[in-house]
């Protein structure tokens, strides 16, 4: 969220600077035919972060989950219902329900090698 919140707002100063730098351009060339410049533009009106700017953001943005965690979310989901349909449709109850033990796995939090593996998140 962090990430696209930072490239809406780098989109909409980038966009005022542009319309900036065009309004210089047009008061510079009405002094030159001797015209007000202040009456050749518009007001400056004050620079806002619209919604098209998130939604440019979101479109450009990187995935911060990999493949491989979105598998290991989805096997631990099944599990889950697994777990959760036995426990429901065998007229059990949730008091003796526990977690299933997942084994770890190469390049894991804590496992040899994560320091290498692990992205950058803010490069």
């Amino acid at each position: 969220m962090t990430e696209i919140c930072q490239r809406a707002a780098k989109l909409a100063i980038r966009e005022d600077i542009n319309r900036s730098m065009e309004r210089d351009r047009v008061q510079e060339e009405a002094r030159l035919e001797g015209i007000d410049p202040m009456e050749a533009v518009e007001a400056d009106l004050v620079p806002e972060i619209m919604p098209r700017h998130f939604e440019e953001a979101v479109r450009n943005a990187r995935r911060s989950v990999s493949d491989n965690d979105l598998a290991q979310y989805s096997r631990f989901a099944s599990t889950l219902q697994q777990s959760r349909a036995n426990i429901t449709t065998g007229g059990g109850s949730l008091a003796g329900f526990t977690f299933p033990q997942a084994a770890p796995q190469a390049g894991a939090a804590g496992a040899p090698g994560a320091a290498d593996d692990e992205e950058d998140l803010y490069s």
